[in-house]
């Protein structure tokens, strides 16, 4: 056997790699066969084929190494986060209190870079939202969501965004940390912590998660977790099943998850590590209210997908979650995060304008103190 692993993932020399190892078995599967066959041996005819599509096998392979998890051009990373900075300061003068905080994450490895939003002038035991950003790798940024941030400190809330391990714009060892549905939800649960330690006008019991897509699985995944913190969760658009994700997104998307070093594999290969990132098999944990919306049109979190956790939710958590499914809803996949590029203003349907009436009516509920504010 000829083994191609610990090169760089679509390197010239992995592709070269590969080749060697097609040419290699397509050669000694033959002269095997035969000699089985000569001796009196069984042979398996179809390992004695040599007819293999080499481009197709390249496209195929998925490492299972760290060093060969996708790369990011970490410049450019650190550039956009530079920018996002420095728009979210401009845009937040006069109407609020922005600050860029760190803070150490539950599992004890890393700090964790969050960005801070809060009204000028907090009342004492008001609300706090930890919003939970999306992409494999990504970080908050202005676009798509400094209306709705806005929104949020206008209705009283606090709201801690942080950039959990994986994010970008703080180089590669941040970057190649990531840790898809695992200790990235320790990273976001850290958050908490750190209101009650620094924000001392907010109640501890007046806190909320909300996520979109990647964020959407971390806020479910958190509220499975024994002893969670948060009155209510949110999720948009969530990722739920990374079974079935994976196997419908293909290789190039599986590379991303495979070579992350507390998962080393494709779920074949690692079943159990993959259930238990997923959402959809742990709803049976939860013990907050929820509210999940998502669209039939996702081009990213397929409808198929999005389906099963919708129906298990109303299967296991009728009294507790809030579902809602928008039929083909413009922007798909961003159907309640459409933002104007130029003035970074709502883009509004009446698709995001429902979701987002029923995610502040949500919260404005769960949230309420004993005055019923």
């Amino acid at each position: 056997m000829v083994s191609v692993t610990g090169l760089p993932a679509g390197s010239a020399t992995m592709r070269a790699a590969i080749a060697v190892a097609i040419l290699a078995s397509s050669v000694v599967a033959p002269a095997r066969a035969q000699t089985m066959s000569g001796s009196g041996e069984s042979a398996d005819s179809s390992a004695a084929s040599p007819f293999i599509d080499m481009s197709r096998a390249m496209q195929l392979y998925v490492s299972d190494r760290p060093e060969n998890h996708p790369s990011s051009d970490y410049a450019t990373d650190a550039r956009e986060k530079a920018r996002a900075d420095s728009i979210f300061d401009a845009l937040a003068a006069g109407i609020m209190e922005y600050s860029t905080i760190e803070f150490p994450s539950r599992a004890g490895d890393l700090q964790i870079p969050a960005r801070v939003f809060k009204p000028l002038a907090p009342h004492p035991g008001s609300r706090a939202l930890i919003w939970v950003h999306g992409g494999v790798h990504s970080h908050v940024a202005p676009d798509p969501y400094w209306p709705f941030i806005r929104e949020a400190v206008e209705r009283g809330f606090t709201v801690v965004a942080p950039d959990y391990r994986g994010s970008t714009g703080y180089g590669k060892a941040f970057h190649d940390a990531i840790d898809y549905g695992g200790l990235e939800v320790d990273d976001v649960l850290g958050a908490y912590d750190w209101i009650v330690r620094h924000e001392p006008h907010i109640d501890p019991g007046r806190v909320a998660i909300i996520g979109w897509s990647h964020g959407g699985l971390i806020a479910l995944l958190a509220a499975t977790r024994e002893g969670q913190p948060f009155q209510a969760v949110a999720a948009i658009a969530p990722v739920s099943n990374l079974l079935l994700r994976l196997a419908y997104k293909g290789p190039a998307y599986q590379a991303y998850f495979s070579t992350q070093d507390h998962i080393r594999g494709l779920p074949f290969e690692v079943p159990a590590t993959y259930m238990e990132r997923s959402p959809v098999y742990h709803l049976d944990r939860i013990n907050v209210p929820v509210l999940v919306h998502v669209a039939t049109n996702d081009e990213d979190v397929a409808f198929l997908e999005s389906d099963l956790l919708i129906q298990a939710l109303r299967a296991k958590l009728p009294e507790l979650s809030e579902t809602r499914v928008y039929v083909d809803a413009p922007g798909g996949h961003m159907f309640s995060r459409l933002v104007d590029p130029l003035t970074l203003e709502r883009r509004d349907t009446p698709e995001q304008r429902d979701s987002w009436n029923r995610v502040w009516a949500f919260l404005d509920w769960h949230l309420r103190d004993y005055d019923g504010r």
